[in-house]
Formats: structure tokens, C-alpha cells, sequence
């Protein structure tokens, strides 16, 4: 079990707890399942307001759960969503994050809000949650990091529009192991230092 933690200006905003599916040099994937609870930290109080997923009330994951593909270094994610009664591969969605940090009880980064989607029965990607992202920027919580972030966002579309695929596609066939029990939260898992 591998908690995955946001980190906003030094404290810990958010965490869940997700299964190691591969930790090599080259590649960290995480599967975050149905049901794998989300913790926030008890006071709640950030200059920026609580955790998106904390103000609207979700306290674990539905769906299908996703697959997140992180290369060490990188500040993005590449996530497998699946759809329906089928676990239908849904998209592969360009999660936009710092790079992933090892910690004693997992890894930690933040999420930059932007982020491009690519449906599977789609031709092209979209750009998702730029007005939510510009928001974002003007309550602060980007200090600085605003035109890196874009500057991501636009290296990945174009690594895209010239047909570059840096990941395994083969990912979007990928099937958890059904025995595989729901992780929980250890104890103190906010405490641990970033």
C-alpha cells in the first residue's frame, strides 16, 4: 500500500491510499480503487480553503478506479479511466501535478488543477478546468508556478499532436486483481513529514 498525499505549501492537504502496481526505475503505477478512502487533514484550515474533493463532500473513490502512470521527474501523470458494466477503457487523462517525492508512507505531490483528457473514442484531447485552473491562480494557490504549469500543459499537447505516445498503451487493457482488498488510511498518515 502506497499512500499518494498532495502536499500544498508544505502541509498536507489531502492523501489516499492506493496499491503499488509496478516501482521500477522507469515507472511508478498506482491503482487507486473503488471505495479506497479519502483523508484530509482534521482542521482543514488552508489559506487556499479545503481540498476541492473535501468541499464537495466525497470521502472515497467510485467508479471503476483509475490507474496513474508517473515516470520519476516528470510533472504529470498519465491516468486509465474505464467506463460501464464492462470496465470499458475510457480515456487516458494528462494529470498535470508536481513530481512525484518518495516518504516513508508513500509518495507526494500536488495537483496543478489543469489537465488534458483524450476519450477513447475520440480523435484529439481536450484542455480540462482552464477557467477552474485561472481561479485557481487568482485565489494564490500557485504561487509563481502559474506559466510553469501552463508550459507543461502545452508540452504535453504537442508531444501529442506529433503522435508521440510515452507510455504503454497496453495499460488500457490492465485489469486489477479482484482479491485485492480495499487499502485504508494508516494511522498518522498526515504526520509524516513531507
Amino acid at each position: 500500500m502506497v499512500v499518494r498525499r498532495e502536499i500544498l505549501r508544505g502541509e498536507v492537504w489531502f492523501g489516499c491510499p492506493t496499491i503499488c502496481v509496478e516501482d521500477s526505475p522507469d515507472l511508478l503505477a498506482l491503482y487507486l480503487p473503488p471505495g479506497a478512502e479519502f483523508g484530509f487533514p482534521d482542521d482543514g484550515t488552508f489559506p487556499c480553503g479545503r481540498h476541492p474533493w473535501q468541499a464537495a463532500g466525497h470521502t472515497a473513490w467510485t467508479g471503476h478506479g483509475k490507474l496513474t502512470l508517473q515516470r520519476p521527474g516528470e510533472a504529470h501523470s498519465v491516468d486509465v479511466f474505464w467506463s460501464g458494466p464492462d470496465r470499458t477503457f475510457a480515456g487516458w487523462y494528462f494529470n498535470l501535478q508536481d513530481p512525484f517525492r518518495r516518504t516513508p508512507v508513500g509518495v507526494d505531490t500536488l495537483d496543478h488543477e489543469l489537465d488534458l483528457w483524450w476519450a477513447a473514442d475520440a480523435d484529439r484531447y481536450v484542455f480540462k478546468d482552464v477557467e477552474m485552473f485561472a481561479q485557481r491562480l487568482v485565489e494564490g494557490r500557485y504561487p509563481g508556478m502559474g506559466e510553469a504549469i501552463r508550459a507543461e500543459g502545452d508540452r504535453i499537447a504537442a508531444r501529442l499532436d506529433v503522435g508521440e505516445r510515452w507510455w504503454d498503451e497496453s495499460w488500457a487493457s490492465w485489469k486489477p486483481d479482484p482479491a485485492w482488498p480495499v487499502p485504508r488510511l494508516p494511522a498518522g498518515w498526515a504526520t509524516v513529514p513531507c
